[in-house]
């Protein structure tokens, strides 16, 4: 029997880290590897008789550190912490870029640009080195070898012309060049780094949701009850924990005494409250509303449902395929073949020209010229650009990889309760028989001030107070409704037509009033529409996208909501697991987004290939989500669609002139035909190139 492992890992902060450890231990023999950034966590399944340590010894061996549980996480040399070590760079690397604008001494001595440059390459070693000499040893070469390379040979070939000529020589001096490269590729760095780890925040947000503390009930020898409070972690299976009325619920368990309404909208996503009665089971972290109760433990630990929501959003962000850039994927091929080139160009002028001198001019220039600084510079400057453009559109976008995503997506997920709704319960119409209108208000309104039911309290509000009715005696019947009797000996009831049911009452309806048992008028609630978001459907269809409802309400509810727009498929009475399970299923044949609110849409965000969230939503799925509408307005989707496939053209583009340029001057170097300080330049014109044509992203329209 094969056994599965589970590590945190230190210092695996991007897919190129996770895919470095992912291979290696594919080819130690481990099956079912998953290597999450976000969180550090590795998982893999090996044989039985295999040793664990075997496999620890491999992650160590490409550069990565295994965490042990006593140890805490992100402990780092503060010299090489990510924030100082970018800081550093960025001060040694400014008065460099100085000295082509301002005449002061100093920055034009050569020993204090070599000095600073220095100081830039040491950093940048330890930062982007080891990855690069990683990625090298494992056979999948990573933009950090295009990045180091190209460093090297500018900082390398700005050391032989201020060292090793006879006379120091400006046009051999390319210091700021080296130094610039390796700090703008910090600063890219960082910021992913801080947006990636930003994501395992969400996994904190559930388990603030479960309360701290637990009001565990004692039984002495002779049975008699007493409470003590505990620390919810002691909890054992079995043991019974008193709740009161508004405090959330520390575990699952079965309610043994009582009967409570509960706001399960984490779980279910309904806005609406359900009511507990003995024997019913209840979720850890959902609200109870009214109480008190008394429940039995039945899932501690791991066997939680907010813990399997837990392992349901790792495991989803974990499975995810690292994003393949096409950048990355012409590195593969690009480096051997400039470096091939290079040795082509040394040894040819060597054994042509009979000159050492010429024949490394030469080799360098070949490497100068392919400097991947324009390469490097294709896929982040748009993104950039695209990401800012995003911001002041009120659209919220975690990691640039997201905007290249949107070009691949094919259908749309969209919840129900809260994202294609408000989440607001509202007085859609009612009917009265009997009595007027005025005075079927007023008993309701009065009715219902009695109750402690959310959708109480939601009428209460809307249905504004008239005359004043005295009850000789008000009674709330849970799970049916109100009943009240009035001064003159009137029985009024007000709820479900299961309690009130009548012939004579119309169907459909979902609070039913009599007056002595006979019918006196109904009430039909509805969900309200949000205001943009048929016409937001209505154009996400032209554009040709297919589209879902995906919502745990009830069949009627969803059907009815899926009357009014242009749903393709509608799906109901769907519990966390199974929206996280209908995404995966979708996307291993089509590319998915899902556009979601609550708590239960967290699994199935981190499983879309593009996650969307409302800014109302719960922290959790704005944690989970790969996109957020800040702006809180379904009509900013399509343009976030749009801004997303702009943004995937302007790489293509830029790839395209990176390419290009090293295309046709690569040959020129190595034939001699191009100095270096051409090709320098040259090289600085391509990323000017670049950054223009990202900037169109700023204009484009949406």
């Amino acid at each position: 029997m094969d056994q599965s492992i589970s590590i945190q890992v230190e210092g695996m902060t991007c897919s190129n880290c996770a895919l470095s450890i992912t291979k290696s231990l594919e080819k130690k023999g481990a099956k079912n590897v998953s290597a999450n950034a976000a969180s550090g966590e590795v998982n893999f399944v090996i044989q039985e008789d295999a040793k664990a340590t075997d496999y620890f010894k491999v992650i160590e061996g490409v550069g990565f550190s295994i965490i042990q549980e006593e140890q805490s996480i992100g402990e780092k040399d503060i010299f090489f912490d990510k924030q100082v070590g970018l800081i550093i760079s960025l001060l040694c690397t400014i008065p460099l870029l100085l000295h082509m604008f301002v005449h002061i001494p100093i920055l034009h001595n050569v020993y204090f640009q070599f000095t600073l440059a220095s100081i830039v390459m040491v950093i940048g070693t330890f930062k982007l080195g080891f990855s690069a000499y990683n990625s090298l040893k494992n056979g999948i070469p990573n933009m950090d070898v295009l990045i180091m390379m190209g460093a090297y040979a500018a900082y390398i070939y700005s050391v032989i012309g201020c060292f090793f000529l006879s006379v120091v020589q400006q046009d051999y001096l390319f210091f700021e060049t080296a130094a610039s490269i390796i700090s703008l590729v910090l600063l890219g760095n960082y910021l992913e780094y801080k947006t990636v780890k930003a994501t395992t925040v969400a996994i904190d947000d559930i388990l603030k949701l479960q309360p701290p503390t637990a009001h565990l009930i004692l039984l002495d020898s002779i049975g008699k009850e007493s409470i003590q409070e505990v620390e919810s972690k002691f909890i054992r299976k079995d043991d019974f924990v008193l709740v009161n009325a508004g405090t959330a619920i520390p575990i699952d368990g079965q309610i043994s005494f009582g009967t409570g309404w509960v706001d399960e909208k984490m779980i279910s996503g309904e806005s609406a409250p359900v009511l507990k009665k003995i024997g019913d089971r209840v979720i850890g972290g959902t609200i109870l509303l009214d109480g008190p109760i008394k429940i039995k433990a039945t899932a501690i630990g791991k066997n939680s449902v907010l813990q399997s929501i837990i392992k349901m959003i790792r495991e989803a962000q974990a499975i995810k395929p690292p994003l393949q850039k096409l950048a990355d994927k012409i590195s593969i091929v690009f480096v051997p073949i400039v470096l091939a080139i290079a040795l082509i160009t040394f040894a040819g002028t060597y054994f042509y020209v009979h000159n050492f001198t010429v024949a490394i001019m030469r080799s360098i220039a070949v490497l100068v010229i392919s400097c991947p600084c324009a390469m490097g510079l294709a896929t982040p400057a748009a993104i950039a650009v695209g990401l800012g453009r995003a911001a002041r559109m009120g659209i919220l976008v975690k990691g640039g990889d997201t905007l290249e995503r949107l070009k691949t997506i094919k259908q749309i997920v969209f919840d129900k309760t809260g994202t294609i709704t408000t989440g607001q319960m509202k007085v859609d119409s009612f009917h009265c028989e009997g009595i007027t209108a005025v005075e079927f208000k007023n008993i309701v309104h009065h009715l219902e001030a009695s109750s402690s039911h959310p959708i109480a309290k939601s009428i209460v509000r809307q249905w504004a107070k008239g005359d004043d009715i005295t009850w000789a005696v008000i009674n709330e019947c849970k799970g049916q409704g109100m009943e009240g009797k009035d001064g003159q000996g009137n029985i009024w009831k007000l709820g479900a037509s299961k309690w009130l049911y009548q012939e004579q009452m119309p169907a459909g309806q979902d609070l039913y009033l009599t007056c002595n048992d006979l019918y006196r008028g109904s009430i039909k609630l509805i969900d309200e529409l949000r205001s943009d978001a048929k016409e937001t459907l209505q154009l996400l269809k032209l554009k040709g996208y297919t589209l879902i409802l995906l919502s745990g309400d009830r069949k009627e509810k969803c059907e009815e909501l899926a009357a009014q727009l242009p749903f393709d498929q509608v799906l109901y009475e769907h519990n966390p697991q199974m929206k996280s399970q209908f995404l995966k299923e979708q996307n291993s044949h089509m590319s998915t987004a899902m556009v979601g609110d609550g708590i239960n849409d967290a699994p199935a965000l981190a499983m879309a290939d593009v996650g969307i969230s409302l800014s109302d939503a719960s922290h959790i799925a704005m944690q989970s989500a790969a996109i957020i509408i800040s702006s809180n307005q379904l009509s900013s989707l399509p343009k976030a669609i749009d801004l997303g496939n702009y943004t995937q053209q302007t790489i293509v583009q830029n790839l395209f002139w990176a390419m290009f340029y090293n295309v046709i001057a690569i040959p020129v170097a190595a034939f001699g035909y191009l100095e270096p300080t051409w090709g320098a330049g040259i090289m600085a014109l391509s990323d000017v190139v670049l950054i223009l044509n990202s900037l169109r992203l700023n204009y484009r329209k949406l």
